[in-house]
């Protein structure tokens, strides 16, 4: 099967070399594009199953009657041909049943796209953070299946991925659901590898509002404690049915994290539970939600590791609220884009950045669409 890689992105024919060199070493399916038009009944609006920033998802049929997603990425994507590579590079050498497979890609003339496994309920952000009382029902089963699978799935990329991976953009929309609501991990077009001999990464800035680290909005130091972060946040949006970057709480119109911080000190935080959720077992809900506060805590090194959370959530556990510090939240007030250069940090603690210090910084954040 013939193809061209990257003709249109690089001025340098060298360097789409090397890029069809990257795909073609990485044990990938490359697919024509003839054949995916072909799969999507000619990309017809029927099948388009959601899109974004980075461009358009179409659920389509593959010659050997393989269902797929498929991943078509805009020319002004967010995520550039390094992120595309790394994307098929990074989730092509990784399986767990948390994981969404990759099944191949395209690269011809100016088409970028992916092909991943069809999972039949779309988006946890499309089921959850739809206008209530429309789609589907998630009760509260269904949730503690969401949560406990994304957490095992975070856990597998933090601690047995060799490489170990951060992903770095976990959230509603990039938590897949297949037809019993199991939950898979996708989009790993901003992940980084995380050598062993390192304790942070400081680099660009790059996720979505709302579901940011403080001190990785803030100051660019990158550690899994900002997966960790980004979870917390998630548990808060299953058990709340809200979003975290959109919605705002009380009269301060507070964001989510400082709403359930608030409930904490005021000893209410079943007023966060969604009220669709009519049925649950208080106890559990309460440890969820005491779970996800323990993620979401300012200073990172306070947070648990996602094997630990993966434990709290799994085990009837009583949690010890004393060891709880006040939630870190990042608010935007500047923005701007960089293209500095990444640098590694040796062994060291990790930053300990206060929420009531927020306001005085400025970041560099790459914001992406939910």
């Amino acid at each position: 099967m013939g193809f061209c890689c990257f003709g249109a992105f690089e001025s340098s024919k060298e360097k789409s070399r090397e890029q069809e060199e990257e795909i073609g070493t990485s044990n990938v399916k490359l697919f024509s594009y003839n054949s995916l038009r072909s799969a999507t009944s000619l990309f017809h609006p029927s099948n388009k199953v959601g899109g974004g920033g980075f461009g358009v998802v179409y659920r389509g049929i593959l010659r050997d009657g393989t269902r797929a997603a498929i991943k078509i990425l805009s020319s002004d994507s967010k995520q550039g041909t390094k992120e595309f590579l790394t994307e098929i590079n990074m989730i092509s050498t990784v399986r767990h049943p948390n994981l969404v497979q990759l099944i191949g890609c395209c690269v011809e003339d100016k088409n970028r796209i992916l092909l991943y496994e069809y999972l039949e309920n779309n988006s946890l952000s499309s089921v959850l953070l739809r206008p209530k009382g429309k789609g589907v029902h998630l009760d509260w089963p269904k949730r503690v299946t969401i949560c406990m699978g994304t957490a095992s799935g975070l856990a597998f990329l933090h601690e047995e991925a060799n490489p170990q991976i951060v992903h770095r953009d976990i959230k509603a929309s990039n938590i897949l659901l297949d037809e019993n609501f199991h939950p898979k991990i996708g989009d790993f077009g901003l992940a980084k590898l995380f050598p062993d001999n390192v304790t942070h990464i400081s680099t660009r800035v790059a996720g979505t509002v709302g579901y940011l680290a403080p001190e990785y909005a803030m100051l660019g130091q990158l550690t899994k404690k900002a997966d960790v972060y980004s979870f917390g946040v998630l548990i808060l949006e299953i058990v709340s049915g809200k979003s975290s970057s959109m919605a705002a709480f009380g009269e301060d119109l507070l964001v989510l994290v400082e709403w359930a911080w608030q409930l904490k000190e005021e000893e209410r935080l079943l007023d966060l539970v969604d009220p669709e959720l009519t049925e649950y077992p208080a106890a559990e809900m309460l440890r969820f939600i005491k779970v996800a506060l323990f993620c979401t805590q300012a200073a990172s090194n306070h947070r648990p590791s996602m094997k630990q959370v993966l434990d709290m959530l799994s085990k009837d556990v009583n949690l010890n609220e004393k060891l709880l510090t006040e939630a870190g939240v990042y608010r935007r007030y500047t923005s701007q884009h960089t293209g500095g250069k990444e640098t590694r940090g040796n062994k060291q603690s990790n930053p300990s950045v206060s929420s009531n210090h927020l306001d005085s910084f400025q970041s560099v954040t790459t914001i992406l669409p939910r």
